[in-house]
């Protein structure tokens, strides 16, 4: 027993995050770094269940860390919804309500731009997916329009759309699609995974019946977290009460998020209402780095102007490098690495994405060095 103990503290000894004072452009980071405020709740409330301290057997009735008022006041004023409730994060979102919307065999139409557990998800319920085809090379756009001839030949239970995607942050028309759900009577899920907490979203004017998000990729919390936001008229079939446990709720299992999500979510709420007021800055931003990256003869793939923080570029020149280095693909990310900067997934160098949501001005100016930089010395 000695020496698996010894075992375990030399492997498992606390670890550190080497990174931590990097330059973030990482999309799965920037939007779920902590404030200081949710940093000083952690040591507050990481002991298991402590948020659990006052519960009387139902997690967003919560009044002592103020779940209550979060779930059910603040939460849907902020996402123009009815109702919400915290998730273990936004696949569980989208898990819960295709769980509670369809049956095996039914039919759902989803833009092809599509987070994998979306398909996932489908694939676990037994559904059958019709994926709504994006423009192709450079921009892969969705065209809402392009749901009409699929929804009256299918007559899906449910449509959703990836707001924006995560592959090239697109953001397609939303709104234009609530009018057509609206039309066609079909219920319509936003993925709001990158979008709510950095940019406004708004369910009611968008005309979605429900919109799911990250707490931990964009609303500052610590992961996993998400929220989930609907329309009242879904609250019977969504939220509908276990028949032998009455305060409990089926899909979501009872309770869901039991820990520092919830109180991250809590303490960095006043920060995320204020930030998404900053949006316009923040495409101002992104649309500049773009620019300069083109100008070093990387090709911005997605919308153009583009509208998000997160950003794909193809880059060739760093292709060709890579085939004379050692490292191969990987020297573009250990190259910025030295340099300080976070965020490029290791292996990437023919095309990758990033976020410029967290990196200030300045720190995306040092991004762009870096990049002249390692071009100037390897091409």
């Amino acid at each position: 027993m000695q020496q698996f103990l010894n075992a375990v503290e030399r492997k498992l000894s606390p670890p550190t995050r080497q990174n931590k004072d990097f330059i973030n452009i990482m999309p799965l980071q920037t939007g779920g770094i902590l404030t200081d405020a949710a940093r000083e709740v952690l040591m507050e409330f990481g002991d298991g269940y402590s948020v659990c301290d006052f519960c009387e057997g139902v997690l967003n009735q919560i009044r002592n860390p103020p779940i209550k008022d979060l779930v059910h006041e603040f939460l849907p004023r902020f996402l123009g919804c009815d109702l919400v409730r915290l998730t273990t994060g936004a696949r569980e979102g989208k898990f819960i309500i295709l769980h509670a919307l369809t049956r095996r065999g039914d039919t759902i139409v989803v833009d092809s731009n599509r987070h994998y557990t979306t398909a996932l998800a489908a694939a676990r319920i037994g559904l059958n997916v019709v994926e709504v085809s994006n423009s192709g090379y450079p921009e892969y756009k969705i065209n809402v329009e392009d749901y009409i001839p699929l929804i009256e030949r299918h007559t899906p239970k449910l449509i959703l759309l990836t707001y924006p995607d995560g592959n090239y942050g697109n953001l397609a028309d939303a709104k234009r699609l609530g009018e057509i759900a609206g039309h066609y009577n079909v219920a319509y899920l936003l993925n709001g995974a990158y979008a709510v907490g950095r940019m406004p979203i708004n369910l009611s004017e968008i005309g979605a019946d429900f919109v799911i998000a990250s707490a931990h990729k964009s609303m500052a919390s610590a992961g996993p977290s998400g929220v989930l936001g609907m329309k009242k008229k879904w609250e019977d079939i969504v939220l509908r009460k276990s028949k032998m446990y009455q305060k409990k709720e089926t899909e979501l299992l009872g309770c869901t998020l039991r820990g520092l999500g919830s109180v991250t979510l809590m303490a960095s709420f006043p920060s995320v209402v204020e930030r998404v007021q900053g949006w316009r800055e923040q495409i101002e931003k992104v649309q500049w780095f773009s620019q300069e990256l083109e100008k070093l003869g990387m090709k911005q793939l997605g919308e153009k102007p583009h509208k998000h923080d997160l950003v794909s570029f193809e880059s060739p020149l760093f292709y060709e490098i890579s085939k004379t280095r050692r490292e191969r693909g990987y020297f573009l990310y250990k190259e910025l690495r030295k340099k300080g900067i976070w965020g490029i997934k290791p292996g990437q160098s023919r095309k990758f994405k990033i976020s410029t949501f967290a990196g200030t001005r300045k720190e995306l100016d040092v991004v762009v060095d870096a990049f002249k930089d390692i071009i100037a010395n390897y091409a």
